[in-house]
């Protein structure tokens, strides 16, 4: 499936809000990030059904998928920002109509729960989405990794051709060389969910990249475990796990989950891997397209860099 290249936001633009996973518990954030996107020059349209809460996932669930279809129907609507994760948005993925994303392809943001959605619709439509900081999580007070990295890689061709990890994460070689692919990945207690769904793309020739937060080693090594037998990482060209963060830290703990990070970087001799991506629930958080082709580099002494081969945006 060829990609779909959504344009290039500009001064001017307007961004979309939409909540597709949970509400946001303090509503002035939001109140914070749509200020913090007017200063940027942003206009800000929310959605219809915006952080409402309704006990009943029936009626949450159609009001999500309108608040979906409107943005992207919306030709005044340049790019879609998610208010932030948590839970639902798989709930969402049988009844998307992808025909009609394809038709107005433009930028979708988030991650984290969100995952479900970037892979869905890249699986169906060849979209290519942007897995990073969302308007409740982050936009409403970045940092200034996450603000350069984010409006870099949403306004600028160029920006993608080199994508620096932030000083503070140091980048561990498990397997040193270069592989190039599409970039495939997100959240695994996510990603690992979808495994035998229609909305899983395909991972041969991918880049996979990976997150999670306030999940113990064992429950990691299940879920890679899962990847592994469903033959999903023997395709990969690269691993790369991001910040596997928990609070509070058990003892002992960082050590296990590098043992498993080690462990399953062996199973496949020919991908490369390494740990230490500036991405996941994490104040400062790398943009990742997903569907974008890249390339990675990773030597011994921890060099590395991650560059796009084909433009992720079109200006």
């Amino acid at each position: 499936m060829k990609n779909l290249t959504p344009k290039a936001l500009r001064k001017g633009d307007t961004i979309g809000l939409i909540s597709p996973s949970s509400h946001c518990a303090f509503p002035e954030k939001i109140g914070q990030a749509v200020s913090y996107l007017e200063k940027n020059g942003y206009k800000v349209k929310l959605s219809c059904h915006l952080n409402r809460i309704d006990p009943d996932p029936a009626i949450a669930d159609r009001e999500k998928l309108h608040d979906i279809h409107e943005m992207f129907c919306d030709r005044n609507v340049q790019a879609i920002f998610c208010l932030r994760g948590g839970a639902g948005a798989a709930r969402l993925l049988n009844n998307i109509d992808y025909n009609l994303i394809a038709a107005n392809p433009k930028i979708l943001a988030g991650y984290s729960d969100i995952t479900a959605l970037s892979l869905a619709l890249y699986a169906k439509t060849g979209l290519i989405s942007f897995s990073g900081p969302m308007a409740a999580t982050e936009l409403f007070a970045p940092t200034p990794y996450t603000e350069e990295h984010f409006w870099g890689i949403l306004t600028s061709r160029n920006y993608a051709l080199s994508i620096k990890n932030h000083t503070n994460h140091t980048v561990t070689c498990m397997r040193e060389g270069s592989a190039e692919g599409q970039l495939i990945g997100g959240n695994l207690s996510v990603l690992s969910s979808m495994i035998g769904t229609p909305f899983l793309p395909s991972f041969k020739d991918t880049l996979l990249f990976l997150e999670d937060i306030n999940e113990p080693a064992y429950r990691i090594d299940r879920m890679l475990s899962h990847l592994s037998n469903a033959n999903l990482l023997s395709n990969c060209n690269a691993i790369l796990f991001g910040q596997f963060t928990a609070e509070p830290e058990k003892i002992g703990e960082s050590e296990r989950m590098k043992r498993v990070f080690d462990y399953y970087s062996t199973l496949n001799n020919q991908a490369i891997a390494l740990a230490g991506l500036s991405y996941g629930h994490i104040p400062d958080l790398m943009t990742i397209p997903v569907g974008g082709r890249f390339k990675v580099q990773i030597s011994q002494a921890g060099t590395f860099s991650l560059g796009a081969l084909e433009p992720v945006i079109e200006e």
